[in-house]
């Protein structure tokens, strides 16, 4: 009795196993690695299938490709949901990021962006902006300001050599060109001889202190001649 039921247990066991080794024959690591996210997964290709709000990123090597989920497209792709499956697909190759097949964020080296697309050089009318790789309106700038006060040392009186400046901004460009715009000013030299209002001329004062004197001197010599009246 004791053979025959080993033997059913030991049959009983293996049938277990069974979808356990298909299971792990499904979801293999594959040369990726990775099966995580994944709804079907073969060690030779990888994921086929993603979980919902994946995306799908099928990666070659040579003649060789393997899927991989993934939340977020990696650099030079973009991601496009489905009814069925969400795929990663390869922006253009001009553009090192993108939103979509014809909108690109940033560009390869070489090259410009201008309107979501990738250019060689940048058309007329715009002028490349070395830092971001970007082409930008032309600033199309408006006539001269008038001349401001001439100033000397923060003040616009005294008597000396001052400057006075012009300014010519941007006429017409829109709210993002505007900023980068750069304002040209102008100045040049100005001669200041207006006096300032609390400053007095020094030789007025001394002036007033010497006449004083004098018209009082006149006074006493007018006093000492009156005649005395008579004892």
């Amino acid at each position: 009795m004791r053979a025959p039921l080993c033997l059913l247990l030991l049959v009983a066991h293996a049938v277990d196993m069974l979808p356990l080794n298909r299971r792990k024959k499904q979801v293999g690591t594959g040369f990726g690695g990775n099966c995580t996210g994944c709804v079907i997964c073969s060690e030779e290709n990888g994921c086929s299938t993603c979980q919902q709000r994946l995306f799908l990123f099928i990666r070659r090597e040579g003649i060789r490709q393997y899927g991989k989920c993934v939340h977020d497209c990696p650099p030079g792709y973009f991601g496009v949901r489905g009814q069925e499956v969400n795929r990663c697909k390869k922006c253009g190759a001009t553009c090192e990021s993108c939103f979509s097949q014809d909108f690109c964020i940033q560009c390869k080296r070489r090259f410009f962006l201008y309107k979501g697309k990738c250019l060689p050089t940048c058309p007329l009318g715009t002028m490349a902006q070395p830092s971001t790789r970007e082409c930008q309106e032309e600033c199309e700038l408006g006539p001269w300001g008038s001349w401001s006060p001439c100033v000397h040392n923060g003040k616009t009186c005294g008597s000396a050599w001052g400057l006075e400046t012009r300014v010519r901004e941007a006429g017409r460009a829109g709210q993002e060109e505007l900023a980068t715009c750069q304002v040209l000013s102008e100045s040049r030299k100005c001669p200041i001889q207006r006096p300032c209002p609390a400053e007095r001329n020094p030789g007025q004062k001394k002036g007033r202190r010497d006449r004083r004197p004098r018209k009082d001197r006149r006074l006493e010599g007018t006093l000492d001649v009156r005649p005395r009246p008579p004892a």
